[in-house]
């Protein structure tokens, strides 16, 4: 009977092995097409080209170095934990922020290529002669972005298709206000050059107004990283000088519990300045 219950136990524990395994690898599956995803789409649409297998290889080390040093830190399995969740989150999360970052380059530098396009066409110009003009002069992200327009139009894609492959590239409030303003001044008529003028300066208002905003933005913004980076800096500084005294804080259930509402709190303070400080013009 004892040898019948052990084995039905090894059976058991095999097929738990074997399905961990299973899932185990699946996840594994599931992340390296994410990766492959994030690599042939949102960095190849800022023109950063990036092999999705060195992609692949730096998440899964960095997914396994990073909780690991975090334990021998802290010695808290939750910490680990918590570290593993940051590892599987950072790549999207630096992948938005140069996209974000990208974008508002081609803010900044979307006025003065209007008002190269408006000089281009008042000087006799084609808009595709006055837009391939403009591309020479530019620095990218701009130049790439209106340069893929132009190569697609040389391929034979539709003038709008083209656009709205733009558009998806960059949706920003200002460029869709540009968008908009060539497909109707195509459908309808009416001095393009004009237009473009028109929208380079109000764009250009527009920047120095968010300019000014952002200076007088400044301190609350700074403000709010500095209230909610104290209590981390605490911390670390409390574990290096008392080490003891903090263990129960890393170690122990109520301790963790302290640190959810801790963080929670200063997530929540962070973004209420976070909205305050945030003026859309």
């Amino acid at each position: 009977m004892i040898y019948l219950v052990s084995l039905l136990l090894a059976v058991a524990a095999a097929l738990l092995i074997n399905l961990g395994i299973y899932q185990f690898k699946h996840l594994l599956d599931a992340r390296k097409a994410q990766m492959k995803g994030v690599a042939e789409t949102s960095l190849a649409e800022m023109f950063i080209f990036v092999d999705p297998k060195k992609l692949w290889t730096t998440s899964l080390v960095l997914s396994f170095i990073l909780p690991l040093l975090v334990y021998a830190y802290a010695e808290s399995p939750i910490m680990a934990a918590l570290a593993f969740i940051v590892s599987l989150l950072l790549p999207s999360k630096i992948v938005a922020f140069l996209k974000k970052k990208r974008q508002g380059k081609f803010e900044k530098q979307l006025p003065e290529a209007l008002l190269m396009l408006s000089g281009a066409m008042r000087a006799g110009a084609s808009f595709t002669i006055a837009l391939e003009s403009m591309v020479k002069e530019q620095k990218p992200p701009i130049s790439q972005e209106f340069d893929l327009l132009v190569r697609e139009q040389r391929m034979g894609i539709d003038f709008d298709t083209a656009l709205k492959h733009m558009e998806l590239r960059m949706p920003t409030a200002d460029f869709m206000m540009v968008v908009s303003a060539m497909r109707i001044s195509r459908e309808v008529g009416g001095n393009l050059a004009e237009i473009l003028d028109s929208l380079a300066h109000t764009l250009r208002r527009k920047s120095e107004m968010e300019g000014k905003i952002e200076g007088l933005t400044a301190q609350g913004r700074l403000q709010g990283v500095v209230m909610s980076s104290l209590p981390l800096l605490l911390l670390f500084a409390l574990t290096k000088l008392e080490p003891e005294a903090m263990r129960p804080l890393l170690t122990e259930w109520y301790g963790w519990v302290t640190l959810a509402v801790i963080a929670f709190g200063e997530w929540l303070g962070y973004m209420v300045i976070k909205k305050i400080v945030n003026i859309d013009v």
